[in-house]
């Protein structure tokens, strides 16, 4: 059976989920994200004794929204471009107006429908999307001139995946961003992107401000050494 596109994807997700949405300023646009009401609502004893997954796509996180902007200001010309977790799909958003072909990928399939329910809401359009498990990327899962990634360090184990999933999808001319808060696990990144051959080529420091939240999000840029 196929999986419902469009106008009825959104249905169907409000009839799966108690949704809300979320509205987010962005440079010269406007986005109004379609989310469940609440991540803690979805948290699965199975999923968590299995592999300690926990429903962290389900939350707007602020590396998301300042990695979006980042990508708002380049045109992305048809270059193919592939997230890493894309959780309600905000990136993935910002990405496709930019110009970017994009290859939404995220280890949970209901991640991937919000991301195509809210670029159909947004744009008219969905993006391809990918279930990846890091931990086992797809051989044919090819390779992108731009990867990107929003808050994807926070867990130790991560360092090293995040690491080798980009050293196996960038393309050879291609540069990878990622945007992070300073989780814990970002040093141990870097030193293994230098392991896999990837190089270090910028960070960028931005400051994320909403209510009473303050972050300052670095955006590191990767390349193949």
């Amino acid at each position: 059976m196929s999986e419902p596109a469009g106008d009825e994807l959104v249905r169907d997700l409000e009839r799966r989920f108690v949704t809300a949405s979320e509205h987010v300023e962005l440079p010269r646009t406007a986005v109004d994200l379609l989310r469940p009401r609440s991540a803690d609502a979805l948290i699965s004893e199975a999923d968590f004794v299995g592999d300690e997954r926990l429903p962290y796509w389900a939350d707007l996180w602020p590396s998301s929204i300042v990695l979006a902007t980042r990508l708002l200001e380049e045109r992305g010309d048809g270059r193919t471009l592939l997230e890493l977790g894309c959780g309600l799909g905000l990136v993935t958003i910002a990405a496709m107006r930019s110009g970017f072909n994009v290859l939404a990928t995220d280890y949970y399939e209901d991640a991937m429908r919000f991301t195509r329910a809210n670029a159909w809401r947004a744009l008219g359009r969905e993006p391809r999307t990918r279930l990846v498990d890091w931990r086992a990327t797809p051989e044919d899962l090819g390779t992108a001139q731009r990867v990107v990634a929003a808050d994807v360090l926070y867990e130790r184990r991560y360092a090293l995946l995040v690491a080798t999933v980009i050293a196996q999808v960038l393309a050879e001319e291609g540069e990878a961003l990622i945007a992070d808060p300073g989780r814990r696990a970002t040093p141990a990144f870097l030193r293994q992107c230098a392991r896999h051959d990837l190089q270090l080529v910028g960070t960028e420091v931005r400051p994320y401000a909403a209510g009473r939240i303050r972050q300052r999000i670095t955006i590191y840029t990767v390349r193949r050494a």
